[in-house]
């Protein structure tokens, strides 16, 4: 059976939703590092953020330019861990939204390469922080170092 595509206005609520979770999730259960400036930032950054998807030009309404959005709301729900991160995730589905936690990094190794704009800007934000906190080695990041040089000569 296939799956009944959405309309854009149904992937903003979704969307919407899911802000309003990690706008509570950073104020209920922030990370640990954070000080209330950050979560003051992030919190206002959602909120500006929903707004904007919200009431942007018909000629943004698009799934694809949503799709931007939805990566900005849950690149930190993706690539961190800890509490903060389980409380979200345990969020969403609750509220039976049907979005999933993702390895990224994983799919982009297992391929051996970038697959467009959005994973290549993810690969360059993440390449640093992911050997730092060990969630990549030394010869993983020299390959996705690679996999980038090769998405932006391609």
């Amino acid at each position: 059976m296939k799956k009944k595509r959405r309309s854009y206005r149904e992937e903003v609520d979704k969307l919407c939703r899911a802000i309003d979770i990690a706008i509570d999730t950073y104020k209920s259960h922030p990370p640990p590092e954070w000080t209330i400036d950050n979560i003051n930032f992030a919190t206002d950054m959602l909120e500006k953020d929903k707004s904007r998807r919200i009431n942007c030009e018909p000629r943004f309404r698009s799934l694809a330019s949503l799709k931007y959005d939805i990566d900005a709301v849950f690149t930190y729900f993706q690539e961190a861990t800890g509490n903060t991160v389980e409380y979200f995730w345990k969020k969403i589905k609750e509220e039976n939204l049907d979005y999933k936690r993702v390895n990224k990094l994983e799919k982009i190794f297992k391929r051996g390469k970038i697959r467009g704009r959005i994973e290549y800007e993810y690969s360059k934000d993440i390449i640093v922080v992911a050997q730092q906190t060990g969630m990549i080695t030394e010869k993983e990041a020299k390959k996705l170092g690679g996999m980038i040089h090769q998405f932006e000569f391609r």
